[in-house]
């Protein structure tokens, strides 16, 4: 197995999955050209990979909400750490992020969103720590559909708080200002997904090649710093990306005081 192999890679011996591959790359794949992005091919272990973090996650939320439904409500946690305990947990932390960057109002409203995002993103980036796997966030083709996610309800959620009045902040205050202000607005909000989706790249891919060359050097006790420096990476990136998307939000969304 390689660098870049994975356990999906045993599927191949299948001729029905090499087929769907196939048809992946022919359908999907970049065949053009431009600056730093040349031609790139299309493998669903991205996708395989994001379907078993999807489906960890709502085997923890089930155990969530297991919990709340027994004698106790879910007010008394269980005696040893398990599942329930852990989303328990990052369930309250998460909420305590969003409430302190959003405010008591927004954080019941918002916490749904940003906490998806949350734990996908988390288990997404953790993946690379895992020997035989990769993490879905290092390719542009998941982060940009994440990134292009919050872009698009930032400014729903900014026309259902405002209306149509949501738009007059891309003119600038006063009309003669609008030929200047305008474009300015249009590329700052045009660089936001853009942003968000090559930083979260470029950090889990060099962190997946830093940890994958100290294992191919050295693959007993040496990596293991590595592993938890990766480890922290993980975190920071999950908790960057969840909090520009509720500065974003959060600007969308609040009112000027007169």
């Amino acid at each position: 197995m390689g660098e870049h192999g994975t356990w999906f890679d045993y599927l191949n011996r299948f001729s029905w999955w090499t087929h769907v591959n196939e048809w992946a790359q022919h359908k999907l794949g970049r065949s053009w050209k431009w600056q730093m992005f040349g031609e790139s091919g299309w493998t669903l272990t991205h996708v395989l990979i994001s379907m078993v973090v999807v489906l960890f996650v709502l085997w923890g939320s089930i155990a969530f909400f297991r919990g709340l439904k027994g004698p106790d409500k879910g007010i008394v946690p269980p005696r040893k750490m398990n599942l329930r305990n852990f989303f328990e947990y990052t369930a309250e932390s998460v909420y305590g992020m969003v409430e302190g960057a959003m405010g008591e109002k927004n954080a019941a409203r918002f916490f749904p969103l940003i906490g998806a995002l949350w734990l996908f993103i988390l288990f997404n980036n953790m993946f690379a720590l895992i020997p035989g796997f990769s993490a879905p966030t290092d390719t542009l083709k998941t982060n940009v559909g994440l990134a292009l996610f919050v872009f698009l309800l930032t400014h729903v959620y900014g026309v259902k708080e405002h209306g149509i009045a949501y738009f007059k902040h891309f003119l600038g205050p006063s009309i003669p200002l609008i030929p200047l202000m305008l474009p300015i607005e249009l590329i700052s909000h045009i660089a936001r997904p853009m942003s968000l989706a090559v930083r979260l790249m470029g950090n889990m891919m060099a962190d997946h090649k830093v940890v994958m060359s100290f294992f191919a050097l050295v693959p007993i006790l040496v990596p293991i710093p590595f592993l938890l420096l990766g480890l922290l990476v993980c975190l920071i990136q999950a908790i960057v990306f969840c909090t520009l998307t509720m500065v974003y939000i959060a600007m969308a969304v609040e009112h000027e005081e007169h």
